[in-house]
């Protein structure tokens, strides 16, 4: 698996989560620093491969797990995630919970979403500053949200065109926001080490 060779290894609940980062990372991880995204077959798939990836990677390698929150509690989710990356021996990994699904992600940046889904211009970004959008971690069914505003939205090709617009600075998720807060840290820390 070369896993001597990433700076940064996230691993993720789905593989439409994996066509989102691999763009989206590509506009902030500058390029001395190698990421590799790692997909999972849901939940159950994520949850049981962690500790044994986390053991297989060398101890410079910096973790961000993503998890979608959908119904659980974001406590107790990170609090499950957190003991399996302790058995690990990697408890220093970023955990990252979007709220309540990725979709909220997209939720954020609606003028993403109408660029990549070809929507008539203006339609979704006069609802950005609707009160229903300003805590978009509150909506419940993001994806459901997503297909009545965007029909045509397919979670991975979707996903892999709304990330070409996504703006990092901008979008008004604060899940996604403290993602990228995370990440950011993270990789002033690579740039650091590299240094001394």
């Amino acid at each position: 698996m070369m896993s001597y060779s990433y700076n940064i290894v996230l691993l993720l609940e789905e593989q439409s989560m994996k066509e989102m980062l691999e763009i989206l990372l590509s506009k902030i991880v500058p390029n001395n620093t190698i990421y590799k995204c790692i997909p999972h077959e849901g939940k159950q798939d994520l949850e049981r491969s962690i500790p044994i990836k986390l053991r297989t990677f060398p101890k410079q390698t910096k973790f961000i797990i993503l998890r979608d929150k959908d119904s659980g509690d974001c406590f107790k989710v990170k609090q499950k995630l957190f003991k399996l990356c302790q058995q690990g021996n990697r408890p220093d990994t970023l955990i990252r919970i979007p709220c309540h699904e990725m979709e909220s992600w997209y939720l954020g940046d609606l003028a993403a979403v109408e660029k990549a889904l070809e929507i008539r211009s203006g339609k979704l970004v006069k609802l950005q500053n609707k009160a229903k959008y300003r805590n978009l971690d509150n909506i419940g069914a993001a994806k459901q949200e997503l297909i009545q505003i965007a029909s045509n939205y397919q979670p991975i090709s979707g996903s892999r065109a709304i990330s070409q617009y996504l703006n990092p600075d901008s979008n008004t998720s604060q899940s996604f926001q403290i993602f990228i807060q995370g990440l950011k840290k993270i990789i002033a820390e690579i740039q650091a080490s590299s240094k001394t």
